[in-house]
């Protein structure tokens, strides 16, 4: 087994592990807050500043995996959360709303020193010439991560019947704690340290690439947080009147499917350049949330709508998601990755969380078609930034 194929497996073993106590962490916390009698907006405002501080870790998160090197801001990442779940390990007076709120915080930020600092890694372990294999192994990152996340939830709502909050915290502090301790050990030391050391102001990007990318980005993340975060676990709990369990059981199965295309995107786009590629996808994607609301708006039967939509939509914007990932490894720099993939990411998170926002205030105030209309609008917005692409022809591994 070559260095550059065993350090990708401790990245990627590294990654999962955080992600699935990620995805546990997100679903203990809506479960044990909707128990306490928190209403679904309530709930999703614990996780605004998980995302906020997604914006400030990307972006400053690059500059010290630039400084410091990749091994170090993964581990960071990795204690961070092992902290975060500590935090939750208190008795349950002191599980107040800005006490969760802060540990949330943290856990977002460890989350995203982690991916940054796992995408960052694979760019340096496979040489520039061989793009269809840093697109293959991209992809593989990127959606078995997504997959792990939806078992996460499952995995949460297991932990919270079997051991309770409290108990179920401590347990992933404490395996989460043996994963970063063997990662001390088993990582590159100086992977994705820059030569020459960056100044603070490099973490804004001057390539025109990755400032397209990234505005693409956020477009596009903030098109399915947009009536994905808030908007359709109400609406289906409201107009469709299922329980908890069943949008919850519903939503991870979509997390776990939208991972497992992410893995296999390579062989649906087959060989493309990247502008094409993006342009194409995002078109496509940015039909499917307006056929919803025409179609709601039409008075079609809505369960039907909505849930066929959504798992058209979901393997669309899979698709796009993981040719994007690739992508911004692709444009990046090879000495101070770290700096480029944290400033796309930073965009990814300003998306995510412009989208959790627009959510919540947009379906209370106008309902699910005004959520897919503004959806297809920031789609196609992501596609037309996408003109803009450099070709990067993809090759055969």
């Amino acid at each position: 087994m070559s260095a550059a194929i065993r350090q990708y497996l401790v990245i990627t073993g590294n990654y999962w592990a955080f992600t699935l106590t990620d995805g546990a962490l997100r679903m203990l916390v809506v479960l044990h807050f909707h128990q306490l009698g928190y209403s679904p907006l309530e709930i999703a405002l614990l996780f605004v500043f998980y995302e906020f501080f997604g914006v400030v870790t990307n972006l400053v998160g690059g500059y010290l995996g630039a400084r410091m090197g990749l091994n170090r801001t993964m581990n960071i990442g990795l204690f961070l959360q092992i902290v975060a779940l500590a935090m939750l390990a208190v008795p349950a007076a002191m599980l107040t709303v800005p006490w969760v709120m802060a540990a949330q915080a943290l856990s977002g930020i460890a989350k995203d020193l982690n991916k940054m600092s796992a995408k960052s890694g694979i760019k340096l372990l496979v040489p520039d010439t061989e793009q269809g294999k840093l697109y293959k192994w991209v992809a593989i990152l990127t959606g078995s991560k997504n997959t792990l996340k939806g078992v996460g939830f499952f995995l949460g709502g297991v932990l919270l019947m079997a051991a309770g909050f409290k108990g179920a915290v401590i347990l992933m502090a404490v395996a989460l704690a043996v994963v970063w301790l063997a990662s001390l050990f088993l990582l590159g030391q100086d992977l994705g340290k820059s030569k020459a050391k960056p100044k603070f102001t490099d973490i804004l990007s001057k390539s025109r690439a990755i400032n397209v990318l990234s505005a693409a980005r956020m477009f596009l993340f903030g098109a399915r947080d947009v009536w994905f975060v808030v908007a359709l676990p109400v609406y289906m709990a409201t107009a469709f009147g299922w329980d908890h369990w069943q949008v919850g059981g519903f939503m991870a199965s979509w997390i776990i499917g939208y991972g497992f295309i992410q893995t296999i995107a390579p062989r649906i786009t087959g060989q493309t350049d990247g502008r094409s590629g993006a342009v194409l996808w995002a078109a496509a994607l940015a039909l499917i949330p307006a056929l919803i609301a025409g179609g709601l708006m039409a008075g079609w039967p809505a369960q039907a709508i909505v849930i066929g939509g959504l798992l058209l939509f979901g393997v669309l914007f899979a698709i796009n998601s993981s040719l994007h990932s690739y992508l911004i490894v692709s444009y990046a720099r090879g000495d101070g990755v770290s700096l480029d993939v944290g400033f796309y990411y930073m965009s990814n998170a300003a998306g995510r969380l412009l989208g959790t926002i627009l959510s919540g205030w947009v379906y209370q105030a106008y309902g699910l078609e005004a959520c897919l209309w503004i959806s297809a609008g920031l789609v196609a917005t992501a596609a037309l930034l996408s003109l803009m692409l450099p070709e990067r022809r993809l090759v055969e591994a």
